[in-house]
Order: C-alpha cells, then structure tokens, then sequence
C-alpha cells in the first residue's frame, strides 16, 4: 500500500518472489557491482536511496511459488542472503537488520521492558505463567500507540512519554518504532513495543516518506 500511494513513484516493493528471479548480484569483500531485482527490473544499488524493511524474516508462507519440500531450505537462505544484503547497503535502511531480525532487534517484552525502564518510561512488573487448563481470556488493557520514526515521534501521548519513546528508539538503534502505553496521559505505563508500525496509517506514511528523503538528500542522492 506504501508504494501504490500517489506520488509515490519512486517507490518499489521488493517480494520474495523477486529473490527468486535471475539477475541478483552480490559481492562481499570483493570488486563489483551489486544489482538488485526489483519488479522484474534490474536495479543498480547505488540507484537505491533507502530501505524500509518490513520482514522479519522469511518463512516458508512466503514461498508459495516455491515447491513445498524446498521451502523450509529456501527460507533459511533466502533469510541469510538478505541479512548480508541489507547490512551491506549504503543508503539509509530502516531499520538496519539484527542477526535474529531482518528488520531490527527481535526481543521478547521482557527484553522492551527493560530497556524502556532504563531510558526513563513507567514499566509495569510483567509476569508469564502456563495454565493446566482453559481459562478466561483476560481483558485487553486499553492503551495508546506512539510511532517513533527517526527524530518524529506521533501519537496522543504527553510530551514526557513521547520524548521517552524517542530515547527507547535510539537505545534500540532503531529508526521506526512502535511503542504502546497506557494512555495519553502524564505518567503513562510503557506496555510494550516492536519495529512495525502501521504504515497504512496517512500520518505515518507521510513521516515515513519525509524521513526517507530527507536522509536521501543529506547523502547527496535522489
């Protein structure tokens, strides 16, 4: 939806599919030029001005094309290849992957709650426990989103909490984060957060495409 967006045609979706079309080069370590396939269309990675990530990684419900005994295999290196792809890309990548993550850090709550704690957010103790048998299905706490997305930060949270979800992007090193709290109010408890945003969202495409341009342009590219 983000590159079917009008106004948005230098705006490609790259698809697991494409990995599976002739034409891909990539060098690690030695003298050459890398090519992508992008749409059925070779494309030079220095044309690439950035990268918004949106996989965590590549499971075989993303290989439909592929035959089903190859796809566990396929998965796995497919995977692999874009976790040195991205991390060998000079344009901005959003966000950079992690070697459990193909789009930042893939960390339990507990992991998120910790770090939230240690850059100044209100964290509730968070408790697991395994039932012996069905139970009711506890109520959803009601709470608000914050979308971190580089120095921006959109959401109805008070200032202290959205400035406090900056800080947890940064000490992430992510780029775009989401971050849901209690409310919009002072004081806030942090809930949890991941670096998948609703990029249905206007507001947040928009941010998103600004962020994106504006890094293309310190680069000295368009």
């Amino acid at each position: 939806m983000l590159a079917a967006r009008p106004g948005t045609d230098r705006v490609a979706l790259l698809t697991c599919e494409d990995l599976s079309v002739p034409g891909w080069r990539h060098y690690v370590a030695a003298a050459g030029t890398s090519v992508a396939v992008i749409g059925g269309r070779e494309v030079a990675v220095e044309e690439i001005t950035g990268v918004v990530t949106c996989l965590p990684n590549v499971s075989e419900l993303d290989l439909l094309h592929i035959v089903p005994s190859d796809r566990e295999y396929v998965a796995a290196e497919m995977s692999a290849f874009l976790l040195s792809w991205l991390s060998a890309l000079g344009c901005p990548v959003v966000n950079r992957p992690s070697p459990t993550c193909l789009s930042g850090p893939y960390w339990r709550p507990e992991q998120w709650a910790r770090l939230a704690s240690e850059v100044g957010l209100h964290v509730q103790p968070l408790h697991r426990r395994v039932a012996l048998a069905l139970s009711a299905t506890p109520a959803v706490t009601q709470s608000v989103t914050v979308t971190v997305i580089g120095e921006r930060c959109l959401g109805p949270a008070d200032t202290a909490t959205l400035a406090g979800a900056r800080r947890l992007a940064r000490a992430a090193d992510v780029e775009l984060l989401t971050v849901r709290v209690s409310g919009p109010e002072p004081g806030a408890t942090f809930l949890g957060a991941d670096p998948w945003p609703d990029l249905t969202s206007e507001e947040t495409a928009d941010a998103l495409m600004e962020y994106l341009e504006a890094n293309a342009v310190s680069r000295g590219t368009r």
